[in-house]
């Protein structure tokens, strides 16, 4: 399984923590110490999944080596759909005329893009695809829960957009060398430690420590499955992605692994949590820095709660 091509899309708005000292008296310090996050990006309002789906699309497409007809499958990893009826997934086959293909949308929270990554990969080995898409992304502000001070200020918004192959089409692709994910309901807080109930307080986080706390262990341990069973272990790691939840979670994890700062990527003091794309949105910000024979983990986790790992060689 390979990645053709990578893009993204970010809107241009930041939205500071001097906002959240106005509305909720919470302050710069304050969010920076507990979160890492100095600014959120924030959609527009004429902007949502569906059209920043589209234009992470138009993105990657400088890169990519072949006709977007010969896509067989589309999939949108979200978990904040613009609409539900009419899917980013369907709203990207639409607007680039993409015939014959499969579309629909699928979320495990902030898990959705490596859950999808897995149904691709399961769609090439039974032979039912060749080349697919995933366009990952989430406004969070649109149901956010601005008046809740354990998380109304984490959230970013963001796409990002991903073409995959069953082999190998140019010397620059990118090697999945393996995916897993997991339900993890029966952990914990499970279903009840994040929220997003659009008629019931919206976008909230109740049990955040729990999710902090299992964060901590999920990311890291399913990191290591995957490194091990190839032979590897986290020194041998070039680039290090964990889902942008929380700078501490990112920090505790790299501490306990002795991973240099220079070996773990993140965007979240710019962005903010941004759900879905969160770590295929690392990714692809940073495929100028990497270099070929690059060994790359990026591993997620989520409400629900959910997690999974992939192995990327560049």
């Amino acid at each position: 399984m390979y990645i053709n091509a990578i893009g993204y899309y970010i809107p241009e708005k930041r939205v500071s923590n001097e906002y959240y000292t106005e509305t909720m008296g919470l302050t710069d310090e304050w969010i920076v110490q507990r979160t890492g996050i100095k600014t959120r990006s924030r959609a527009r309002d004429d902007e949502n999944v569906n059209t920043m789906s589209v234009d992470a699309v138009m993105n990657a497409l400088p890169s990519l080596p072949y006709d977007m007809n010969e896509v067989d499958i589309i999939i949108s990893a979200t978990y904040s759909p613009h609409d539900t009826v009419g899917t980013a997934a369907h709203v990207v086959q639409h607007k680039f005329g993409i015939e014959r293909t499969k579309a629909f949308t699928m979320s495990s929270a902030c898990s959705s893009f490596v859950n999808a990554m897995e149904v691709i990969e399961g769609y090439f080995a039974m032979g039912k695809a060749r080349k697919a898409l995933i366009v990952g992304g989430d406004k969070n502000t649109a149901y956010n829960n601005e008046n809740d001070p354990k998380a109304g200020h984490l959230w970013g918004d963001t796409a990002v957009a991903c073409f995959f192959s069953n082999e190998r089409i140019t010397p620059q692709d990118y090697e999945v060398l393996d995916i897993y994910t997991e339900a993890l309901g029966c952990l914990g807080k499970g279903p009840e430690g994040i929220r997003l109930r659009p008629l019931d307080g919206g976008l909230s986080m109740p049990e955040g420590k729990d999710v902090f706390a299992q964060a901590c262990t999920y990311i890291p341990k399913n990191a290591l499955l995957l490194l091990e069973k190839r032979g590897y272990s986290f020194d041998d790691l070039s680039y290090f992605i964990a889902h942008q939840a929380n700078m501490r979670i990112v920090k505790n994890i790299a501490n306990s692994h002795h991973l240099p700062e220079e070996k773990v990527l993140s965007n979240i003091e710019e962005l903010g949590n941004t759900g879905s794309a969160s770590c295929a949105l690392l990714l692809a910000q940073n495929k100028d820095k990497f270099k070929k024979g690059d060994l790359v983990c990026m591993s997620v986790f989520g409400g629900g709660y959910s997690a999974g790992a992939c192995l990327i060689k560049i």
